[in-house]
């Protein structure tokens, strides 16, 4: 009995030295809780809000009920903007994520070079986007660029304005951030390193080798970095901005336009209320995505 009761008293002041440490916590939070509420949260509530308005950033916001959205999904510019988003999502799910993922693979059997090649891999993400939008601007040229040039020598007589014609537009702008994924590569590749010896060992003592020892051990276990890394490229084309704005700036025609392209087309124009809605509109497709790929990439430990 006397034991309980001084397991009793120990729990209560266990429980009680917890509390003490909880008001330190929350003491120490509540700077970033602030900066949080007035520098996001309360930002994005008054986007919300003023994207039932009508506002042109100097009067006063007028309730306008739906008409912002009305007006976006009767715009051809919205509907084409969401139809290139889409194919850039997939080019970014599966074209950019499994070339970081290849490159990943590659780099972790450490082959001769594989430090210089991680390195020079890195440099492209050293450059911001739109010093490489202007890049490639040059790299383009249909008269001096070094990629016509280089088709000349085969085709002569060949000649595409590759960021002011359709269809070659689009695929353009797309090859402006298609490989460069070294962002995916070093997460992934920091997942495989995690990845115990003595697993991929008995795999080999089973007879896996090889393909099979990439399809049911390594990329099983890197579920969860390779989601990440198509959540993190997907939302990237969501935000997707210099790229295009220095390139073709949503042209020729709306070929290449996107959500953030008639985002700040809005604002320019001073349409608030009309911007705000589409940037609402960006942000329910972000939380989407990030739900789908989510329950897409969950992995229990029965999977592995």
């Amino acid at each position: 009995m006397k034991e309980k009761l001084a397991s009793l008293r120990g729990s209560r002041a266990a429980s009680s030295l917890e509390r003490s440490n909880y008001k330190w916590i929350y003491l120490f939070l509540l700077p970033t809780l602030i900066v949080f509420v007035m520098f996001y949260a309360a930002p994005i509530v008054q986007v919300f809000l003023t994207s039932f308005t009508k506002w042109d950033g100097f009067t006063d916001p007028v309730f306008n009920g739906l008409t912002n959205y009305v007006n976006l999904v009767n715009s051809r510019s919205f509907m084409l903007a969401l139809q290139n988003l889409l194919y850039w999502s997939l080019l970014a799910t599966f074209v950019h994520v499994g070339f970081g993922v290849v490159v990943a693979l590659v780099l972790f059997q450490k082959p001769h070079g594989w430090k210089l090649a991680r390195a020079v891999f890195m440099i492209p993400n050293v450059i911001s986007a739109a010093a490489w939008a202007m890049i490639y601007r040059f790299f383009f040229n249909n008269d001096f660029g070094v990629l016509n040039t280089v088709i000349r020598f085969i085709i002569p007589d060949f000649t595409v304005q590759w960021f002011y014609s359709s269809p070659w537009a689009f695929w353009a702008v797309a090859l402006t951030w298609m490989f460069y994924a070294v962002i995916v590569t070093l997460v992934v590749l920091g997942d495989l390193m995690n990845v115990s010896g003595e697993l991929l060992e008995a795999a080999r003592i089973d007879g896996a080798s090889g393909w099979r020892l990439i399809k049911d051990i390594q990329l099983p276990l890197c579920r969860n970095s390779i989601g990440t890394s198509v959540i993190v490229s997907v939302t990237a084309r969501i935000a997707m901005y210099e790229q295009i704005a220095l390139t073709t700036a949503g042209g020729p025609g709306n070929d290449t336009m996107s959500l953030s392209i008639m985002l700040v087309n809005g604002i320019m124009d001073y349409r608030y209320g009309y911007a705000n809605a589409i940037g609402v509109v960006m942000f329910v497709i972000g939380l989407a995505v990030l739900f789908l790929i989510n329950k897409a990439f969950r992995m229990d430990e029965s999977d592995v």
